[in-house]
């Protein structure tokens, strides 16, 4: 079943408990034997969400679009598998969320989308396949660096199909990204062509948009911008090695800086 057709709206935390039978049994998150949807209630903070109860117990909360797209009513009957795949919908949406939201900020890259994800991964143990959805563990902060000794098979990795549907709606492109990069790149401060093309290759963009993005970069106006904030504090000698540093050719530094 597809479960990638959300709306684009922002993630909202749901506060939820884990919840006992009368005996005080629970196995996998729900009472054992048939598992059967026994309540749907609209999110507290975000209506677009709907929480789902099974055998009484809370299971996980979807977008208003997976429900349907789920066939999710009460009174259904699920199997093991169908259970794993709510949640999975479920961890998907949260993800697809959390990651429009960011993207929406500015423009990005591919490239930075990825990794943006890859440190928000979602980790599940492996003895905890049908744990309920809070006791997920999550990564912290975004600036942590990702745990390449941990088994892809302890996340549900839904990179791909996050940035493919992001990319089909919009709302990442990296020719869009290059152009705002370079537009807003030290606009006042001034910066080589070579700098702009080392960072956009680091960001992920492929050598084609950059070279498009910048052919038609002006280096002498770049090279202007900066010695008029820097003449006074070099001397002629000081202030082209300074720009050749910062990637711009000798021969037009020193042509601009001395006046020939």
């Amino acid at each position: 079943m597809e479960i990638y057709k959300l709306k684009d709206e922002a993630p909202k935390k749901a506060r939820h408990q884990q919840t006992e039978s009368a005996d005080g049994n629970v196995e996998d998150g729900v009472v054992s034997g048939e598992l059967k949807v026994t309540d749907l209630k609209a999110g507290v903070k975000n209506p677009h969400r709907v929480n789902v109860f099974v055998n009484s117990h809370f299971i996980c909360s979807l977008d208003v679009t997976q429900v349907v797209d789920l066939k999710v009513k009460v009174g259904r009957v699920l199997s093991r598998a169908e259970l794993e795949e709510l949640r999975k919908a479920s961890d998907f949406g949260k993800s697809y969320q959390r990651a429009l939201e960011w993207v929406l900020v500015r423009p990005r890259s591919k490239k930075e989308v990825r990794d943006y994800l890859l440190r928000r991964k979602i980790k599940r143990s492996p003895s905890d396949n049908f744990a309920p959805i809070h006791h997920y563990e999550r990564r912290s902060t975004l600036a942590a660096p990702v745990d390449t000794k941990q088994s892809s098979e302890d996340f549900f990795d839904f990179t791909d199909e996050i940035i493919t549907l992001l990319t089909t709606k919009g709302y990442v492109d990296d020719r869009r990204f290059a152009e705002f990069w370079v537009e807003n790149r030290f606009v006042k401060k001034g910066v080589s062509k070579k700098r702009l093309a080392m960072e956009l290759r680091n960001k992920g963009v492929a050598q084609e948009i950059v070279d498009e993005v910048l052919g038609g970069r002006d280096e002498e106006e770049e090279i202007k911008k900066i010695i008029a904030r820097k003449q006074s504090k070099y001397d002629d000698d000081k202030l082209i090695q300074y720009l050749c540093r910062q990637g711009f050719p000798y021969d037009l530094v020193e042509r601009l800086v001395k006046g020939d």
